[in-house]
């Protein structure tokens, strides 16, 4: 068993200025197991004692920050954190990295000094997997960090094959030189409009996922059809819509991805409810479909293909605005796609999938001012609009 007081950077990493912790897979085969603890010193001799029989690599931050930066550089696979860990504390700690998405499935054990139903109470709505009392009992220690083991190994094989669609829908983006990257200026787009509605982060990540994934049961369209010059044929259009269907399929045991799904089948949806696949209407649409289907027309049309050349953004946004007008698309999205579309202008298509999500912050932020003036984020999302 290893024991590292303080982190340092694991040698087949590179952290390059990492600023977020970024969680990995469960150690691989042959690398021991790596547990992060933050505790006062009689309780980390305690915990290094009862894990002392296993071939676990044990790192010994002194403080909130330290372990931060540990997250940072290694794949740690549990966190042992004090209640009263130096700086923010070991409930506040928890909450942090439950939070964010690279850490969420880390277990995370909160250990107190003293049985206080109050602090085990703020600890498991903080997001602990599990709150102990010291002095522990060892064996009961040890089941505990190896059910928690197991229960990561689980959760990061789910992880891996939410990769391999991730890959798959690459895949079809390649199978397209023409697209460029499509997703990932859908993505940004998509996330952007989140931010301009003021949605949480969570929402803004599922828009982002939904931009890489809307199309992805395109893979299971044929060549001849996907790619034809020709107008399709009744048959070939019915296969062609099919795509909306099979790519929900594919991502429907992924479990992390459920809040992708609506997205992946409803994309094509009208307002009118003459889209496909379920001929919806109105706000019986999914709203992150409804989101993602804007960027998903400009993109289309502002991008040059082999049988049309690429309109110029006003242009685009004018098309956009006659579907609203015939009633494909919701009004108040496109109105404020719209009003945002300044800060996706300026770049070319290929150009836009090289900014970040935050250099759109300013311009976005000065559309959000000028829209508590016309109050129309409240008709919009009357019941969802967030301060971020």
């Amino acid at each position: 068993m290893a024991t590292h007081p303080n982190p340092q950077p694991h040698p087949a990493s590179e952290p390059g200025g990492l600023s977020a912790p970024v969680a990995g897979a469960l150690s691989p085969p042959g690398s021991p197991v790596k547990i992060l603890i933050i505790d006062v010193p009689a309780n980390r001799q305690a915990i290094r004692e009862a894990l002392a029989q296993s071939d676990y690599e044990i790192f010994e931050p002194e403080n909130t920050s330290e372990a931060i930066a540990a997250l940072s550089l290694y794949h740690v696979d549990l966190v042992i954190v004090g209640v009263s860990a130096p700086e923010i504390g070991g409930v506040e700690f928890c909450r942090t990295l439950k939070k964010a998405s690279a850490t969420r499935f880390v277990p995370i054990f909160v250990t107190t000094p003293t049985d206080d139903p109050d602090q085990e109470v703020a600890a498991l709505e903080a997001g602990a997997d599990a709150f102990l009392v010291a002095p522990l009992r060892p064996r009961v220690f040890r089941a505990r960090v190896m059910a928690s083991l197991r229960q990561k190994a689980m959760i990061d094989s789910l992880d891996d094959s939410e990769t391999v669609l991730f890959s798959l829908a690459q895949s079809v983006e390649e199978r397209d030189p023409g697209l460029g990257q499509h997703c990932q200026r859908l993505a940004l787009m998509a996330a952007a409009m989140g931010v301009a509605l003021g949605l949480p982060g969570e929402d803004i990540y599922t828009l982002q996922r939904g931009g890489y994934l809307h199309d992805i049961g395109k893979i299971a369209i044929p060549d001849k059809i996907l790619f034809k010059a020709a107008p399709l044929t009744r048959e070939e259009w019915e296969i062609m819509k099919s795509h909306t269907v099979r790519g929900e399929r594919i991502c429907s045991s992924t479990r992390s991805l459920a809040p992708v799904l609506p997205i992946i089948r409803h994309h094509h949806e009208r307002w009118d409810g003459t889209g496909y696949p379920d001929g919806l209407r109105g706000e019986q649409i999914p709203l992150f479909a409804r989101i993602l289907q804007l960027p998903d027309i400009y993109d289309a049309l502002t991008t040059p293909r082999p049988y049309k050349p690429a309109l110029t953004p006003d242009q685009a946004l004018a098309l956009i605005r006659e579907e609203a007008k015939r009633g494909w698309r919701d009004p108040k999205l496109v109105e404020l796609f719209a009003d945002i579309m300044p800060s996706f202008r300026s770049p070319s298509p290929a150009d836009l999938s090289q900014i970040s999500l935050h250099a759109l912050a300013e311009s976005i932020e000065r559309y959000r001012r000028g829209a508590q003036r016309k109050n129309n984020l409240r008709e919009i999302l009357p019941n969802k609009v967030h301060t971020i």
